[in-house]
């Protein structure tokens, strides 16, 4: 019982140690990040962004998981009935609360969508885009949205669908696919689930990025681009803005300035432009298959001495 113990605050510890000081790096340099990402296409720029904003918990928890653990696991003597340090006990107990209350939002996040989508669905017709169940709904807001994780659907008021003309709405609806196949909202629930103070401002720099490559991935001529841009303003003048629902994507939401400059991006498109945001669909799939091969690949080569390494960081934490 206490080598359980022992390993799970020595775990819970390391974790804490690197998601603290991961985040702190992150919040320190999110200004550059977004920097660099200004050369980038939209599709790489939100992948950027999110990458970066999960980075901290990501690395916390693959270190934790295949170094720390396992190394407990096989190098800690079970023999040795030694108690757990104040050290490594208040370092796992943050640890614990950090999990917690992750945990905690996801699942406060995730009610508040269902009720707000149960809310938006009573008295909608169904019907298709594509693959994806397409619910006509009553209420004026949202407009045009998408919801749902494990089964997502897209959500048309029929006053937007009234006031855009077959064209608009077509595109109107792709940009909500778009966010469906980019798993959006699960990204979304992920940052709920990550929360840490002073991410804000990277998550709406991720939130505005997704939401320009969604318009691209909706897009593939110059007449498209218009019709989508006509469709944001007539959308923008149905109602007030406002942030959209808990995991959810809505094609208008505020703050205003996003969308006047969506709409000016859009009224600037070009074959180039639409060239680019093409090639950038093909290339994060191959570099992130390329790269995780090279990083395993580079693991399994040193892993035994890296986890006596690890091993004796460990002992130094529990003394």
């Amino acid at each position: 019982m206490m080598f359980a113990a022992r390993g799970l605050a020595v775990s819970l510890s390391v974790f804490a140690l690197l998601y603290f000081a991961l985040s702190l790096a992150v919040c320190g340099v999110w200004r550059t990040i977004c920097w660099y990402g200004e050369g980038l296409a939209p599709r790489r720029r939100a992948d950027l962004l999110f990458a970066a904003r999960m980075l901290p918990f990501a690395v916390a928890a693959a270190i934790t998981m295949i170094f720390t653990l396992p190394s407990f696991l096989w190098l800690e003597p079970r023999a040795i009935d030694e108690p757990v340090g104040a050290i490594p006990l208040g370092l796992g107990l943050c640890g614990l609360l950090l999990l917690l209350v992750g945990m905690a939002n996801a699942a406060h996040a995730l009610l508040r969508a269902s009720r707000a989508v149960a809310s938006w669905q009573r008295g909608a017709t169904a019907g298709r885009s594509g693959s994806i169940p397409l619910l006509r709904i009553s209420r004026e807001l949202p407009t045009v949205a998408a919801a749902g994780i494990l089964r997502p659907k897209v959500l048309l008021s029929r006053q937007a669908e009234h006031a855009l003309s077959p064209e608009e709405l077509h595109t109107a609806l792709r940009h909500e696919l778009a966010h469906v196949r980019r798993r959006d909202n699960l990204k979304k629930l992920l940052l709920r689930f990550a929360a840490f103070p002073g991410m804000a401002n990277l998550e709406a720099a991720w939130r505005e990025a997704a939401e320009m490559a969604a318009d691209d991935a909706a897009v593939s001529s110059a007449s498209e681009a218009l019709d989508l841009a006509a469709a944001l303003i007539k959308l923008s003048r149905l109602g007030p803005l406002e942030p959209p629902a808990e995991l959810t994507t809505a094609l208008v939401h505020g703050p205003a300035s996003s969308v006047q400059a969506r709409v000016q991006r859009l009224l600037a498109w070009s074959e180039a432009a639409g060239r680019e945001a093409t090639a950038a669909r093909g290339f994060a799939p191959r570099y992130v298959v390329t790269s995780s091969l090279a990083l395993i690949l580079a693991i399994a080569a040193v892993y035994v001495p890296l986890l006596l390494r690890v091993h004796a960081a460990t002992e130094w934490l529990v003394r």
